[in-house]
């Protein structure tokens, strides 16, 4: 199984403080409106909350693990509710590279794979450099058209 790259702490890291930050800001507007607590309320729930994010970002990329495997793409992740996903590769349809501005100054990319069958059925793997989502892209698109002609009717 492959890992993520290890910048991807970082990522989830960055956007779990400005989820905190935005708690801790609605916290404190509650409170200084309506309940009249602690003008400090805000602020005391995101620290107190600061080490289980840090706790849960570092479990996640424990736990996130991909491979090719002869007919399949196979995914595991979660850290409450763990997944395990099979993708098969002729059920592929296409294959994205994406990377927004934070995976950019990072470094990194994400792979999303679209599958036959269903609305929102597609699949993301994040934390990979801009290289290996390349060539992971790459790499799923060979082994769709591959598979193409086994499972014709």
């Amino acid at each position: 199984m492959n890992a993520l790259h290890p910048r991807v702490r970082l990522r989830w890291g960055l956007l779990a403080l400005v989820a905190l930050a935005v708690i801790g800001g609605l916290v404190t507007v509650v409170d200084r409106f309506l309940l009249g607590i602690s003008p400090l309320l805000g602020v005391g729930l995101a620290l107190v909350l600061i080490p289980l994010v840090v706790l849960y970002v570092l479990a996640l990329y424990r736990r996130w693990r991909y491979e090719l495997q002869s007919d399949a793409l196979e995914l595991e992740r979660g850290v409450v509710t763990q997944v395990e996903t099979a993708v098969p590769y002729v059920r592929v349809q296409h294959v994205d590279t994406q990377r927004d501005p934070l995976d950019r100054v990072l470094g990194l990319g994400s792979v999303v794979v679209y599958t036959a069958g269903s609305r929102g059925a597609d699949v993301s793997i994040p934390g990979l450099t801009a290289e290996d989502a390349r060539e992971l892209r790459n790499r799923l698109r060979d082994l769709a058209i591959e598979s193409e002609p086994e499972d014709a009717v």
